[in-house]
C-alpha cells in the first residue's frame, strides 16, 4: 500500500510540474486586443500589434497559402504596353498555369513568385503582375534579360473581374 500511495504522490507532483511548465498565451492589454502572438519551440513568446506589421512572409508557402495567392491572380487582367504607349492588352491567367494574352505571343505559363503572378511568354518575354503601393503594375522584359535587372518596360494594370 505505501508503494502505490508514494506512485500516486510522484505522479500527482509530476502532473503539476508539467501544468506550471507549459507555457500559456500572454493576455493582451485591453487597448491593443489586435495582435499576433508567435510561441517558439523552446516556449518563448513574442507578440507584435497588427498595426505594426506590414505583411508576413513565410520562405517556404503552404500548400493553401500558394492556392489562395493564385486565386487572386485568376481571371483577366487589362495592361499597359508600356513605354510612352498608351495602347493596353489583356492577359489571362487560368488556373492550370496557362497564361494567354492578346498581343505579341499568345501562349505562355504562369505561376505565382514571391506573391507576383509570373507570365513566362513563349516568344521570351516574361511579364510580371504585382502591386506597387497601392496600384497594380505590368513589368515586362525582353528575351534573355535577367529579373535581376530593371524591367524593359512598366505600366499600369488592372483585374477585369472580381475575386
Amino acid at each position: 500500500m505505501r508503494t502505490f500511495l508514494k506512485v500516486c504522490c510522484v505522479i500527482a507532483v509530476l502532473t503539476a510540474a508539467v501544468a506550471t511548465a507549459t507555457p500559456q498565451p500572454k493576455s493582451l492589454p485591453a487597448d491593443d486586443e489586435r495582435a499576433v502572438v508567435i510561441v517558439f519551440k523552446d516556449g518563448h513568446q513574442q507578440t507584435f500589434r497588427l498595426v505594426e506589421i506590414a505583411r508576413i512572409e513565410f520562405t517556404t508557402p503552404t500548400t493553401a497559402a500558394t492556392a489562395a495567392s493564385r486565386a487572386h491572380f485568376l481571371g483577366e487582367w487589362k495592361v499597359g504596353v508600356g513605354g510612352y504607349s498608351s495602347e493596353t492588352f489583356v492577359i489571362k491567367l487560368k488556373p492550370d498555369g496557362v497564361a494567354e494574352k492578346t498581343y505579341g505571343s499568345h501562349r505562355g505559363t504562369w505561376t505565382v513568385v514571391n506573391g507576383e503572378a509570373r507570365c513566362s511568354w513563349d516568344d521570351g518575354w516574361t511579364d510580371v503582375i504585382r502591386k506597387n503601393g497601392g496600384l497594380w503594375e505590368k513589368a515586362a522584359w525582353a528575351p534573355g534579360s535577367s529579373l535581376e535587372a530593371p524591367p524593359n518596360n512598366v505600366a499600369k494594370a488592372e483585374y477585369m473581374e472580381s475575386n
